[in-house]
């Protein structure tokens, strides 16, 4: 047996970068994946290149709506996930006077509360089960503060802060949780931002993979039941 056979996964931001390493992973193991991403068009090339274990539910998660209607998708569709990966995620610099209150807000939105909607839509189910796995896809910014970061900085110290709300909730539960963070990782994000010409910043030939962050995924996953990894932070040497 693999070692996610037969279970349902839920992955985020899953047609591209870490999700959808994570996704190409957990069904390489066995699993069943849901990927949920905004766009129709890569999710289902996406799907195809994975193969017959993914299924798709297009959602832009920047629309609070959007994900409830998601979630209910899932689980009258496929039932309740083993794990679930919140991994969608917006990224933008800027100033702080120069942040429009509008980018503000869907930071919080995409990278805080959507992760928030789908851990409350699927773990009163996980608990009634007393099995499942809930992973965090953080940053270095969760913990640590750049300029021009206000934005996603607040949105990755409150998705850290909700995880470790869950941590001490879930304690006895059956259910675990994970926060991965990872230094800066080399995916479409930085596309607009051209780190390589900014100074100060990684060059995109320096950062982590998007695999290397889904073998951590897997390494936590893949902990004996009783052994829960709190918080993985990734660097590259």
């Amino acid at each position: 047996m693999t070692p996610f056979d037969g279970q349902l996964a839920v992955i985020t931001g899953a047609s591209r970068g870490i999700g959808l390493a994570t996704a190409t992973m957990l069904a390489r193991g066995g699993a069943k994946v849901v990927l949920v991403a905004r766009g129709v068009a890569a999710l289902e090339a996406a799907a195809k290149a994975i193969g017959s274990r993914a299924s798709v539910v297009p959602c832009d998660v920047a629309d609070r709506a959007a994900v409830e209607r998601a979630i209910e998708t899932i689980r009258s569709t496929h039932g309740t996930p083993r794990i679930l990966v919140n991994n969608a995620g917006v990224f933008r610099i800027a100033a702080i006077e120069r942040t429009t209150a509008d980018d503000f807000a869907a930071a919080l939105q995409v990278n805080l509360l959507a992760p928030f909607l789908f851990v409350r839509g699927f773990l009163g189910d996980m608990k009634a089960e007393r099995a499942g796995h809930i992973v965090t896809i953080g940053s270095i910014a969760d913990r640590s503060v750049f300029p021009e970061n206000s934005a996603y900085a607040a949105s990755k110290f409150g998705a850290r802060a909700m995880h470790e709300v869950l941590r001490a909730e879930l304690k006895g539960s059956g259910v675990r949780a994970t926060l991965v963070s990872p230094a800066p990782v080399d995916t479409r994000l930085w596309d607009e931002i051209d780190p390589d010409t900014r100074p100060g910043f990684t060059p995109r030939s320096e950062m982590l993979s998007p695999d290397a962050v889904a073998q951590a995924v897997e390494f936590a996953l893949n902990r004996p039941a009783d052994v829960n990894i709190d918080e993985l932070r990734l660097s590259r040497t």
